[in-house]
């Protein structure tokens, strides 16, 4: 698929998830990331997604389908691997601040890359495990893709969240056996059906907050 291909796709996926036109410079910047990830992925092995067209659907539509819930404010991915959905999000909502939490240091040589490359001031890249990662700024969203079951990520970011934080879990089919085994402390708000443009698959969004 040709550059001019790819930014079409984007780009009719983009105004199928927010109803409006996107900015180019927004778009050119989603695609730079993606050859990045294209590049880096030959030695370390970032993603097993290889064909672009695929990329566009699978990784930055399937991000950027949960915009609506992303509060302004301070965005923790929490095991970003290579950037998802973190980058897309930072790229497409400037106006949050977004921390790419992971343990593994090629990941996070890899975001830092990315990060000035594509000069995403709004972006900081930590290399830290979760449940030991410690800040003086509370998330306003805590979210996960492809992340463990939802007691594992809510657990271990238990200590990161304040009584406003929000948990948000990026999961394919409704984990209804997940959903029964969240601990008393935390409830679920709601699970929200994902439409990814281009991808035929089930996605959803588990919604959660601590009781208060």
């Amino acid at each position: 698929m040709t550059r001019r291909n790819l930014i079409q796709s984007l780009t009719a996926g983009l105004k199928t998830l927010t109803g409006e036109e996107s900015d180019p410079a927004r778009v050119d910047k989603l695609l730079s990331y993606l050859d990045l990830l294209i590049q880096w992925n030959e030695a370390y092995n970032l993603t097993a997604v290889r064909d672009p067209s695929e990329m566009v659907s699978r990784h930055l539509l399937d991000s950027l389908s949960v915009m609506p819930w992303v509060r302004s404010g301070h965005l923790l991915d929490a095991g970003a691997g290579a950037g998802l959905p973190g980058i897309p999000l930072a790229i497409m909502r400037p106006g949050i601040t977004v921390t790419l939490l992971d343990s593994t240091g090629k990941k996070i040589r890899f975001l830092r890359h990315v990060m000035r490359q594509l000069e995403l001031v709004n972006v900081r890249a930590v290399q830290a495990r979760l449940e030991s990662w410690q800040t003086n700024e509370m998330p306003t969203c805590i979210i996960s893709r492809a992340f463990s079951s939802l007691s594992t990520f809510v657990s271990a970011s238990r200590h990161l969240a304040g009584p406003d934080t929000r948990f948000l879990a990026m999961k394919g089919k409704i984990p209804d056996d997940e959903l029964e085994g969240l601990p008393a402390w935390l409830r679920v708000d709601s699970v929200e059906k994902l439409v990814v443009p281009g991808l035929q698959e089930d996605r959803h969004l588990v919604i959660m907050s601590p009781n208060t």
